[in-house]
């Protein structure tokens, strides 16, 4: 999602695992996980804003991690649901907030295979939005 232009999604919000090394593009570094990321320190992750509520709740991740195998497809539907859902409009326009106020964001996660996890649900999500309004 590009800065420069109000708020288009030209280009997608920076995805990186929080095992990585911080770069000094990442801008403004949000946690996607319910939970901390195991054996990474608060000062070596350099996260500004933790939004716990934008995660697939306990029992979606449960499920999804119990067994994927096939279960994909039903994931990204459940989760585009909860995303939908009131409960996590708050956690959505901060996000949203935070990307139309310029410069970088970039989203954290702890998932080894970061394209098979909800995060890019979560940023087609986020374009969706940013499109809407």
């Amino acid at each position: 999602m590009s800065r420069g232009d109000g708020g288009s999604v030209s280009e997608p919000v920076r995805v990186r695992r929080a095992y990585d090394p911080v770069e000094d593009g990442d801008g403004t570094r949000v946690l996607v996980d319910r939970l901390w990321p195991r054996g990474v320190s608060k000062e070596r992750a350099a996260v500004d804003v933790w939004l716990k509520d934008l995660t697939p709740s306990n029992e979606l991740r449960s499920w999804y991690h119990h067994d994927r195998t096939g279960r994909h497809e039903e994931f990204v539907e459940r989760y585009r649901a909860e995303l939908d859902d009131t409960a996590h409009t708050e956690a959505v326009e901060r996000l949203v907030g935070l990307i139309r106020d310029g410069g970088p964001v970039t989203l954290v996660t702890a998932a080894k295979d970061v394209a098979d996890s909800h995060v890019p649900v979560l940023v087609d999500h986020l374009k969706h939005v940013m499109k809407r309004t």
